[in-house]
């Protein structure tokens, strides 16, 4: 079933943001859902049409509206002006600037900035959803098998690793907290004055150092900038902090991996999930194959 028409959805929609003036623009960028920039009732929205069985994914739309509501209100994110879940569909005021390269991620002064949002993000009321990537590649792998699908290559060594990291990341510092989950660098908009994180759809309750190995291994950070964020982040390096970030660097591949794996076999956007796949399958097995792996689990456990 083809994903809905916007302007049809822009039609039910114009009863609450006024009449539309402009015919919706499609935003390039996304590969699970299609958005679109349109004016109605003169004011700038962003219109998010859900793509097709994202629940498979571990998404949930309830979750991703309430965690957008609460990223705005800390000034972080955009701000939510409808949510019609009958139509599948999201409206957030449009934000003026423009996607964060990685190298500016991973410089000062927006690596503070980003520690910064990502602390108040973590500290934020409670999500009604839950986000656990060891489950979730677990999950994601059964609904490949139940559509068909064999376990991609690299899986089973992927999941003995896997195991081997949970059991390392355990204490107080991994307490569920309110997370993003999809730090993609697309995600971070820079209006020239401050970052905002954008898409909200993985948000749920999890484990903070996975948002900081997913934003470090999405944006190319090298050891010297991974030992930075956690300054910022925790306000003191940390040997035993900076090894379970490096560690969640790894479930962060795996997710995007099976994620590659589900969508491959799920979506109807026109991608190549495939070599998605297999590009962080390749990352990951290449990661847990090196000593560093070992002596990351060692550090992640010291006292």
């Amino acid at each position: 079933m083809p994903l809905p028409d916007p302007v049809t959805l822009l039609d039910e929609l114009e009863p609450v943001l006024g009449e539309r003036s402009s015919e919706p623009l499609a935003l390039d960028g996304g590969i699970t859902n299609r958005n679109f920039r349109v004016v109605m009732g003169g004011e700038d929205y962003v219109l998010r049409i859900c793509g097709k069985d994202t629940a498979v994914l571990g998404i949930d739309r309830d979750a991703e509206c309430a965690a957008t509501v609460a990223a705005a209100q800390i000034g972080v994110g955009p701000e939510v002006v409808a949510y019609r879940p009958d139509l599948e569909v999201l409206v957030t005021r449009w934000i003026e600037g423009r996607p964060a390269t990685p190298e500016e991620l991973r410089s000062p002064p927006l690596l503070e900035q980003v520690a910064a949002a990502l602390r108040a993000v973590h500290a934020g009321p409670p999500l009604d959803a839950r986000f656990d990537a060891f489950a979730l590649v677990v999950d994601y792998r059964d609904e490949v098998r139940e559509r068909g699908g064999a376990d991609p290559d690299g899986y089973h060594e992927a999941a003995a690793a896997a195991a081997r990291i949970a059991a390392a990341l355990i204490g107080p510092d991994h307490e569920p907290v309110p997370c993003h989950n999809d730090l993609l660098p697309a995600n971070f908009l820079h209006d020239g004055d401050r970052i905002r994180i954008v898409d909200w759809e993985y948000a749920g309750m999890g484990d903070r150092f996975f948002d900081l190995g997913n934003l470090a291994v999405n944006n190319a950070f090298g050891p010297d900038d991974e030992e930075r964020l956690i300054a910022a982040y925790f306000g003191e390096p940390g040997q035993r902090r900076l090894a379970a970030l490096r560690l969640m660097r790894v479930m962060s591949d795996f997710r995007e991996a099976m994620w590659g794996a589900v969508q491959d076999v799920v979506s109807e956007l026109d991608f190549d999930y495939a070599a998605y796949r297999d590009e962080h399958f390749e990352r990951l097995l290449a990661a847990i194959r090196v000593p560093e792996f070992e002596r990351s689990l060692a550090d992640a456990t010291a006292p």
